[in-house]
């Protein structure tokens, strides 16, 4: 007997849904829609088959995308002697396909549910995004297909790098299906992924002295995040004589790859927000996303990188706010080469987390004697005689240790942190190795 199941639908004539019917057939295991059949499967023909097999053509490539014409066929046939339309509808290879006019949700997707045809929950939309586009968010048919890209305009305007349509598909913000990607969907100004910051009293998360949460762009999270950070990245200056030799808290360089790493590597398939939390002592970045399969935290500390986000980084990579893949952890650890606490890279298997100590704080507080001292070189007679002094240690040594200088000449660790990088910067010296092993030796 010739009756509707999940493959086969009739329609006495033309109307609207027709559309919504292909959609579910595309979507789901094909099908055949037949025009000119009673619901009880009898054939009552239709009048004017070309004229209607006209406005099924243009409905299907009018109405419905991705563009879904290469798995359908429209065929004229004759049933009981009676002119009939068959729409042979093939399962499709970009599924979810969807209502122009509706977009990817619920009322615009359709699928066949027994004889039906009905609109598709959010989790099949999203199984039928994830098994096309696979495992790759920021590739994948964004669900939001009504972006703006206001603040992004303005980012890319003021690097000066082109953002128009050509280049938006370029850098994959505009998929092979004319649809936006995720990736679009995260420098969109609809973007729902977020950044929390706080500010703790202390070393502990129990008294707030501030917080916000931003969202928007990415690219706008980036500047307000750095810029919020930055207005808690005090200034310790040191005082003898006239002069004044300023330390900032967090390297800069340090907050920003610290920044930098937690947008561009977490995972944002999950909807979580990166939480950055300033304290006394520290600054802790924590992202959603461990380690990429495969890549250890050993692996990240020597600069291996396994991008999550290829595209992501591509994006910043052109924006000229990375410089080249895998540099991002060294950089952080080399910021610290001056100082004897270092930044700590934990590890789990859905979050990474950066902590950045304070360094004022932690010369204040590990050696007040020291932090007492008169800072830096004071005065050119004073600072003629520490470089005379380092030049013979050197001399005598071959070579030396920070600690070296400290002891020799009685100065504090930010004095001589700061005396040993102008003579680095001068030529004077040189730096080898890292960490505990960095010594100085003579530039000759």
């Amino acid at each position: 007997m010739f009756t509707e199941n999940k493959t086969t639908e009739f329609k006495r004539e033309y109307v609207d849904d027709i559309k919504n019917t292909v959609v579910a057939f595309a979507n789901c295991d094909g099908g055949t829609l037949y025009i000119g059949v009673n619901d009880d499967g009898s054939v009552c023909g239709i009048q004017n088959i070309d004229d209607t097999m006209l406005r099924v053509t243009n409905a299907i490539r009018d109405a419905i995308r991705p563009d879904i014409t290469m798995f359908v066929e429209c065929r004229n046939e004759v049933m009981d002697g009676k002119p009939v339309i068959s729409v042979v509808v093939h399962r499709g290879t970009a599924r979810p396909y969807y209502l122009h006019g509706k977009g990817i949700r619920p009322e615009g997707v359709y699928v066949r549910q027994g004889a039906s045809t009905v609109p598709a929950t959010d989790a099949a939309i999203l199984t039928m995004i994830k098994e096309t586009s696979g495992d790759s968010y920021e590739s994948a048919r964004s669900l939001n297909q009504n972006l703006t890209f206001d603040e992004a305009t303005v980012f890319f305007k003021r690097r000066e790098v082109a953002f128009g349509k050509s280049q938006m598909r370029t850098l994959h913000l505009i998929g092979d299906d004319d649809n936006y990607t995720n990736l679009a969907f995260l420098l969109s100004d609809q973007c729902s992924h977020t950044i929390k910051l706080a500010v703790f009293e202390g070393s502990k998360k129990s008294i707030f002295k501030d917080r916000c949460e931003l969202s928007g762009s990415i690219l706008g999270q980036l500047n307000e995040a750095f810029a919020y950070i930055d207005r808690y990245n005090r200034t310790r200056a040191e005082f003898s004589g006239l002069d004044r030799i300023d330390i900032r808290d967090y390297p800069p360089e340090a907050v920003r790859e610290a920044l930098l790493n937690a947008i561009v590597h977490r995972d944002y398939s999950f909807s979580g927000s990166t939480l950055i939390s300033i304290f006394e002592d520290r600054i802790e970045f924590v992202t959603i996303g461990g380690l990429v399969k495969g890549i250890t935290l050993e692996d990240v500390k020597l600069g291996v990188s396994v991008l999550r986000n290829q595209n992501l980084a591509n994006v910043f990579y052109r924006l000229r706010l990375i410089e080249a893949y895998g540099t991002g952890i060294l950089k952080i650890n080399e910021s610290y080469d001056d100082y004897d606490t270092k930044p700590v890279i934990e590890t789990t298997g859905n979050a990474f987390k950066i902590t950045l100590p304070n360094s004022n704080f932690h010369l204040e507080h590990q050696a007040p004697q020291r932090a007492k001292r008169n800072s830096g070189a004071t005065s050119a007679d004073k600072k003629e005689s520490r470089i005379h002094a380092i030049l013979a240690l050197c001399r005598s040594n071959g070579s030396f240790v920070r600690t070296d200088v400290e002891a020799s000449l009685g100065i504090s660790q930010s004095t001589a942190i700061l005396l040993l990088r102008e003579l680095v910067d001068d030529g004077v010296l040189v730096k080898k190795g890292k960490g505990k092993n960095l010594r100085y030796f003579e530039n000759k």
